[in-house]
Order: C-alpha cells, then structure tokens, then sequence
C-alpha cells in the first residue's frame, strides 16, 4: 500500500536545475527550523532563504507541509540508519540513548516532524521506512509477528519522542532513552533491561 509521502516521491526532479532548487528549499527550511517553529515560518521566507523564487516553489511543493514531509524523508532514512545497526548488536540501549540525543540536538525540527501539522505523515514515514529494514533486523519473538514488531515498535518510539517534545517536563535524555527502551525496545527484541542501563 503506498504511503502518504508516495505522490512527492513520484514528483522527484530529473533536471540539474530542479535538484538544485529543491535542495536549497530543504536546506532553507531545516536552517529555519533551528531558528523558529515550523508554525511561525512562510514560503517568502523560506524561498528566501534558499535563493529561490517564490513561484519556483509551488513547482516542487504545493505547500510548506508537503516540503516539511520531503525533509522528514531523509531525516528519518538518517535517523534510522545511524541507529538501527546498533541496535541489533551487543547493546541496545546505546542504540535507544543516541537516537534521543539526536532528537535533542535537532529539538526544533523533530519538534516540527514529530508534533506539527505533518505529524501523521511522518509518522507513516517512519514505520515505512522502519518496514524496509526489517528483514536486516534480529528476529522478533516467535509469538510476534514481524511487521507488527516494527509497526509497533516504530509507532510507540514515535509518539514517546512526540510526547517528550511536546510536553513542557524537565526529562533529560538518558531520562527519554530509559523509558523508551523500557517500554519499548527491550520487550520488543527480548533484552535484559537490567544488563543494558548503566549504573550511575
């Protein structure tokens, strides 16, 4: 079934000049991100500050969501591929604890992916793109089928990391790491929480 992200694929340029646009337009946006809400930013802005015009925009995107969903495709294909080989070696919880610390230092854009007007885009994203690596992934239990592990898995780290940026609390990261790893990751690919959260 495809995705929501699917028609933005689809339209991805051939042309020198078209490559180039749109990927100032999503440079533009990931530095505006860093400075401001998503919410607080405009398309004059953004075309702006990549160097582009204003109507050269809505020949890529026919809003700043749709390139709000464009930028969260490659954030998330990072995310998950600086992650996930951790993950399934020796320790999983340094593989949960890097992806909070990523998020951490990102705060504004994951903020925008993760509770914005994309959200529910993003997060079909992320188990999409979650689903094209599961069979690179260790075996889920016997008594869970796979594609319900990572859908799982995938959607409950998701909305953790969406309540952690959403909420006004004073979590720190490792607080973040230890109950999403928990809650989730542990059960999920059968580790021994008490092995894998270091000892202050």
């Amino acid at each position: 079934m495809e995705g929501p992200l699917t028609p933005t694929k689809r339209a991805m340029p051939t042309d020198a000049r078209q490559i180039r646009s749109r990927k100032a337009l999503n440079s533009a946006l990931l530095a505006l991100l860093e400075e401001r809400s998503f919410d607080q930013l405009t398309i004059r802005e953004i075309t702006a500050r990549a160097g582009t015009g204003y109507a050269t925009f809505f020949r890529h995107y026919p809003d700043k969501e749709a390139l709000l969903s464009d930028v969260a495709t490659d954030e998330i294909a990072h995310l998950l591929a600086m992650t996930t080989p951790i993950l399934y070696e020796s320790n999983s919880y340094e593989s949960t604890l890097a992806l909070c610390r990523y998020v951490a230092e990102h705060a504004r854009l994951w903020s925008a992916l993760l509770t914005g007007g994309a959200a529910a885009i993003v997060r079909n994203e992320f188990i999409d793109q979650a689903r094209a690596l599961v069979e690179e992934a260790r075996t889920t239990p016997d008594w869970l089928p796979s594609d319900l592990g990572v859908v799982h898995g995938t959607g409950s780290t998701f909305d953790i990391l969406a309540w952690w940026l959403g909420e006004k609390n004073d979590l720190k990261v490792q607080d973040v790491a230890t109950i999403l790893h928990r809650l989730v990751i542990a059960p999920l690919i059968g580790d021994k929480i008490e092995k894998r959260i270091p000892t202050p």
